[in-house]
């Protein structure tokens, strides 16, 4: 999953990135909103977010007029404002300009975690809190993977490719696009990262779990 990041405050910042990182989210990091809405709508940025962590208080331009200019130009990204203010009017303004969520600081990282797993869910449709296509099962909640009811233990970046091709089971997704799924801006990725992970998944799933569609990408199978 990439997330996009928009907090001024260093430590809090700092301590998001680390836990969404050991998840093997991939995380961009802005701290201002002007920097906010240009991630977002960069003409050259073909990633596309999965959700926005969005502070109120941000300089240059706050969290409302972030969020009220995305709406306005109908971009529909999920998105969860973390702040300090907690008043009901805050909140009520949040969510009427079209916030997804709301969590006031100081908060659990776990909680966060959760709501970020909650509003990407509604976004693509579904409220399952897990993932299935009749052969391997994911669940993201307690980082969970089966083939045949028997569990299997994945690294954080296995966990994360595959859970991005289990989102939806069938479509291909090619290289970038699973690069932009576990790395973020400042991480470099080394040219055979994606094919060294999915041949260590195919090793614990076996062989047939992630199939390559030669010249365009990786998939798993649609429900059977």
């Amino acid at each position: 999953m990439r997330i996009l990041l928009a907090e001024d405050d260093h430590l809090i910042g700092s301590a998001i990135e680390q836990r969404l990182k050991e998840e093997a989210h991939a995380l961009d990091w802005v701290k201002d909103g002007e920097s906010a809405l240009s991630a977002i709508n960069n003409l050259d940025n073909s990633k596309g977010y999965d959700v926005l962590l969005l502070d109120i208080g941000l300089p240059r331009k706050d969290g409302f007029h972030v969020l009220q200019q995305l709406r306005a130009s109908n971009n529909c990204l999920p998105v969860i404002i973390i702040t300090a203010q907690d008043g009901v009017d805050e909140r009520v303004k949040g969510l009427d300009l079209g916030a997804d969520d709301f969590l006031v600081k100081p908060f659990a990282m776990k909680e966060l975690l959760a709501r970020i797993r909650a509003v990407s869910r509604r976004h693509q449709g579904t409220g399952k809190p897990r993932y299935g296509n009749g052969i391997l099962e994911l669940d993201p909640v307690t980082h969970r993977v089966s083939r045949a009811d028997v569990d299997v233990v994945l690294t954080a970046r296995e966990f994360s490719l595959l859970q991005a091709l289990m989102v939806r089971p069938g479509a291909i997704l090619s290289r970038s696009k699973l690069e932009d799924h576990i790395y973020g801006w400042n991480e470099e990725v080394e040219s055979n990262a994606i094919e060294f992970t999915i041949h260590s998944l195919r090793k614990k799933l076996g062989a047939d779990a992630i199939k390559n569609v030669r010249g365009v990408g990786w998939m798993v199978d649609q429900n059977s």
